[in-house]
């Protein structure tokens, strides 16, 4: 069985990444961010979970350098998963939680079975506005170049939506897919 540990960073959606996950079938927990990296060394994934800033990501920053696992990080998992590669996180066009059409611009697993745009319920008060040399950019909006992004070579995947809401279409085939890269 596949386990995947949800990472909390203070976020008001992470207890529902963790329940998205368990109602999949998954072997999950919901963790604190302080916990020792040996600590979760036997999962098969992380889920970096959303929060309010970057300085209260606890030992993530430690989880994305040292884990050769798949890692995906949610809003603002995704902005510290670009800051710790060399990216650059910054204010948004838009702030708040809304509604927006996202576009797939590059085709990848993590977006199997799920069209090429599709709407979502995202936060654009901080935002990732340049991508670190390793990554590449998987999905982009009206109001954001970076939607998704991609290591090039590690299966580390970050999103500024949150595909665990009711108003992201297509966020349980976003799990799924996930796990699947887990199993790997």
């Amino acid at each position: 069985m596949v386990k995947i540990y949800v990472i909390y960073n203070y976020g008001q959606y992470n207890h529902l990444i963790h329940r998205t996950l368990r109602d999949l079938g998954i072997e999950t927990k919901l963790i604190p961010n302080t916990t020792p990296i040996e600590d979760i060394k036997d999962a098969d994934g992380v889920v970096l979970g959303g929060g309010p800033s970057l300085d209260r990501t606890g030992n993530c920053e430690m989880y994305v350098k040292e884990l050769e696992i798949p890692i995906l990080g949610i809003c603002l998992g995704h902005q510290l998963i670009a800051k710790v590669f060399g990216g650059e996180v910054g204010r948004g066009k838009m702030g708040g939680y809304a509604g927006v059409r996202v576009e797939v611009v590059e085709y990848d697993e993590i977006f199997e079975g799920i069209p090429r745009a599709f709407k979502v319920w995202a936060s654009h008060m901080d935002e990732v506005k340049r991508i670190p040399d390793e990554f590449k950019i998987l999905a982009r909006s009206e109001i954001c170049d970076v939607e998704a992004m991609r290591h090039r070579d590690r299966l580390i995947y970050g999103v500024q939506w949150h595909p665990e809401v009711y108003h992201t279409e297509y966020g349980i085939e976003f799990y799924r897919n996930f796990v699947k890269i887990c199993k790997v």
